[in-house]
């Protein structure tokens, strides 16, 4: 191989809850091809995307940088008809695009002659704002654009109406399959060059519109009967929602995995996975190219259709709980991953841009200077040893259209601490014991409490992180609590 390093493959799914794999627990969905990556390589069962939601998690993978210091810190709304959300408190600002002044991850491979290529969903800016994968080091951009999800006029079926995306008469076909093409293509016709290449995988599943192929949806329906899943009580319903565009809905849990559709959707995910890690081998290239896949939040269990649940977790996309931020983690690095036996399952806690470095480990390129990194590298911990850091941070300073509310969390050790900014609420709950986040322990561990606060409050004051204020317009509505005085 090239003394550049590794070629890297790094695939983010969206909207992919914790328990959406087999390999972490699911017996609805099935993933054969993610499994497999799983037993070849290492397994996080306490990985965290950096956000509860979509592009602050993206910005931080591909900067190094936790979402408040690189400023993206909710998704993108292009279109500017949502934001900002009013409840208790009122959505802080944030930038709708990826700072040209960032540092980006395949920059930095650039710099080793990598050949970098971007495929599926961007959401990180778009054309007008000089913020597309080609304006950040991307050589090559097949499907990415300002959309979060496919915005066409028939979702996920041809014509997508993406304008990174040539189209002829495709008739219907599923998008997922055509961009795992594309990217399959790109590893294949990587034989011709003598460098290494960087694929950013971004097949835009498991995100709304819930669609799939027929004949993959009646699979599921065949099983969800076989296994009388038609019979059990799939939701519960809670509070209204806590903002005022939505305070006429409420809150909607699902409480089994059951839904058809987005097992098919996750079936097809796998497919695409599959079909990449095939090409990786069939062109000798398995040895030389490691592999992360991950999501860059929690499930959608808790409203628009809520097609998964997240449970033993709580809650999931657009929440501060576990479901919201706790995510899939498989990282095979062949010469790494497969030395040691202590390694294939790890429960130490990372985050997100722990995979700016780690990567650029891989490529063996040195960080760089003009750039602030958040994140650790995790190549000790994929070889059965300890990384020295022993906290890591989140903040969400908006409403999720998922009934999350504004908050801030810490986690060191065992113990989490969220900071909840609509009534000043401060929770500390024990994972190890009670990893679903029932039992707030502030009260009868004032210390660890108060400690973390303080850690917290510290780091706030360190990237500099948005306080939503109070809205002087709020009234209370049905089934939602007055306001604290």
């Amino acid at each position: 191989m090239d003394p550049a390093g590794m070629n890297i493959v790094c695939i983010v799914a969206d909207d992919l809850g914790w328990r959406d794999l087999g390999c972490y627990g699911s017996s609805f969905y099935e993933t054969p091809n993610i499994d497999a990556l799983a037993r070849d390589g290492t397994l996080f069962t306490d990985a965290y995307a950096a956000s509860p939601v979509c592009s602050p998690t993206r910005a931080s993978l591909i900067t190094g940088k936790y979402p408040t210091r690189a400023g993206i810190t909710d998704w993108i709304d292009f279109r500017g008809e949502t934001h900002p959300l009013r409840g208790k408190v009122i959505d802080t600002e944030y930038q709708t695009h990826l700072s040209s002044q960032e540092t980006t991850l395949p920059e930095v491979l650039k710099e080793k002659n990598y050949e970098t290529y971007h495929v599926g969903k961007w959401h990180l800016g778009g054309e007008g704002q000089k913020s597309l994968p080609g304006d950040h080091g991307f050589d090559v951009n097949i499907g990415g654009c300002e959309w979060g999800k496919p915005n066409g006029s028939n979702g996920y079926f041809a014509p997508w109406e993406i304008e990174t995306l040539e189209e002829s008469e495709e008739d219907g076909r599923y998008l997922p399959d055509r961009l795992s093409e594309e990217a399959s293509n790109l590893i294949e016709n990587s034989l011709d060059r003598n460098d290494p290449f960087f694929l950013h995988y971004n097949p835009y599943l498991v995100h709304t519109p819930i669609q799939a192929p027929d004949e993959t949806v009646e699979k599921y329906e065949k099983k969800r009967q076989i296994l009388g899943l038609d019979n059990v009580k799939e939701f519960e319903v809670g509070d209204r929602m806590p903002t005022e565009d939505k305070k006429h809905e409420r809150i909607k849990r699902r409480k089994v995995q059951s839904n058809p559709t987005y097992a098919a959707m996750v079936e097809w995910l796998d497919r695409s996975v599959g079909r990449i890690l095939n090409s990786i081998e069939k062109t000798g290239q398995l040895e030389d190219t490691i592999v992360v896949f991950t999501s860059d939040n929690g499930g959608l269990a808790t409203a628009e259709g809520s097609p998964t649940t997240n449970r033993p977790l709580a809650e999931g996309k657009g929440w501060m709980e576990e479901g919201g931020n706790r995510v899939p983690l498989i990282i095979r690095w062949p010469g790494v991953t497969d030395q040691s036996v202590l390694a294939s399952v790890q429960r130490t806690p990372v985050i997100t841009p722990d995979l700016y470095p780690t990567l650029l480990d891989a490529a063996n390129c040195s960080l760089p200077a003009d750039q602030y990194i958040d994140g650790s590298d995790l190549r000790p911990l994929l070889s059965g040893k300890t990384i020295e850091r022993d906290v890591i941070f989140w903040h969400y300073p908006h409403y999720g259209n998922q009934g999350g509310t504004p908050a801030s969390a810490v986690r060191t050790g065992k113990w989490k601490l969220i900071e909840f900014f609509e009534t000043n609420r401060i929770e500390l709950y024990d994972l190890e014991s009670d990893i679903s986040e029932t039992i707030d322990r502030s009260k009868d561990r004032p210390k660890k409490a108060e400690e973390l606060t303080n850690r917290l409050h510290e780091w706030q004051e360190k990237v500099d992180a948005a306080i939503p204020e109070r809205n002087p317009e709020f009234e209370p509505w049905p089934d939602r609590a007055a306001p604290d005085q």
